[in-house]
């Protein structure tokens, strides 16, 4: 017989070991008893995570003859090729949605006016999340 200290999960427990010879064994099991519960070892605890500023969405305001242009799937923006005021014609690259390791662009629908962008370079969006505003 021999015996042990085992730690499982910060609780010590004593146990005794047969060897078994021959597939059988000499005497009956005996019972797991709980040593008493030594305190585990202080664990340094890393510093909480410093979270980015979320981004609030603020509510995207569209007049009258004003289109917009909305997220087709989840992702994030990874490049932004216009800015307000620029004129654009239809087919035009608005912006790069990078989703699922593909970057997707987003056109312009018709020729206009950037009204408003209202994403940021490094955003992640969600389907239908406004992008910009076109007069």
């Amino acid at each position: 017989m021999r015996r042990f200290i085992i730690n499982v999960n910060g609780n010590s427990y004593e146990v005794e070991v047969e060897e078994v010879t021959g597939g059988e064994s000499k005497r009956p099991a005996t019972p797991v008893v709980p040593v008493a519960a030594t305190p585990a070892p202080a664990q340094k605890s890393a510093p909480a995570p410093v979270s980015a500023p979320k981004e609030e969405k603020k509510e995207v305001v569209v007049s009258a003859g004003q289109e917009v242009i909305e997220a087709p799937m989840p992702g994030n923006i990874w490049k932004i090729e216009v800015k307000e005021g620029d004129t654009v014609k239809a087919g035009d690259i608005l912006l790069i949605l990078e989703a699922m390791k593909m970057e997707n662009e987003i056109l312009a629908p018709r020729d206009g006016v950037v009204a408003s962008i209202n994403t940021t370079q490094g955003a992640t969006v969600n389907t239908g999340d406004k992008l910009v505003v076109l007069d």
